[in-house]
């Protein structure tokens, strides 16, 4: 049928789109008031990351809309870097996730999904995403661990925490295998340099890539003032 010059059809398609962008809306505003002011993993961190992901999704032809709801509740949990349930969080998250997703009429499908990309994200997990949205999570997520965000949060972190910044007798890590638990510095040489490796897709291979090399020239001018 057609309604002025509109097929029914793309009545239903511009329905669709609305309703879904409002529920993502509503979604958004939800996880805004709920989300810790952590120095890292704050609001702020799930709005970069979601960019990254919007980026990598559109360039690796992924749903947006599946996406753009695990990045917003991937973080839903976060335990302090230095609490023993930290590596717990994106578990935690996944679950908190499935029963914030129902009451925001998300299919028994998407839920599975979603919840399977939040817990499978972390670094501390250990996993590769089985899922494309998943593994478009995980890159995301790592590259705001990486260049000039990267090295703020880092230190933002270990500030935190009341670390050091780095081993007065060996800031880079040459003598000593890296320990991020008693200096900043070492992060770097533990996990954030190693980071490209790990990237799932084409895209974020790349973005890592660049960001890889920011932080190693942050390295170099840091080694010449200390």
């Amino acid at each position: 049928m057609n309604y002025g010059g509109i097929h029914k059809t793309s009545i239903y398609k511009i329905e669709f789109v609305s309703k879904t962008k409002l529920k993502l809306e509503k979604l958004r505003a939800y996880v805004r008031n709920k989300i810790e002011n952590d120095a890292a993993h704050d609001f702020e961190h799930i709005m970069r990351v979601l960019k990254n992901a919007t980026i990598i999704a559109r360039k690796e032809k992924a749903n947006v809309r599946m996406i753009t709801a695990s990045v917003l509740l991937h973080d839903i949990v976060s335990h302090p870097k230095s609490d023993p349930r930290s590596k717990n969080s994106s578990s935690e998250s996944a679950v908190k996730a499935r029963k914030i997703l129902k009451k925001y009429n998300f299919s028994q499908d998407e839920i599975e999904i979603i919840a399977g990309a939040i817990r499978d994200h972390s670094f501390s997990r250990g996993t590769i995403p089985q899922t494309l949205e998943g593994k478009i999570l995980q890159d995301a997520d790592r590259l705001d661990a990486l260049g000039a965000i990267g090295i703020a949060r880092t230190f933002a972190v270990g500030g935190a925490e009341n670390r050091p910044f780095y081993n007065n007798e060996d800031p880079f890590c040459k003598k000593h295998p890296p320990d991020d638990k008693n200096w900043t510095l070492d992060h770097f040489y533990k996990k954030l340099l190693l980071l490209e490796r790990t990237m799932n897709t084409k895209t974020g291979k790349a973005e890592a890539r660049k960001r890889i090399k920011i932080m190693k020239k942050f390295l170099e001018e840091l080694r010449k003032e200390i």
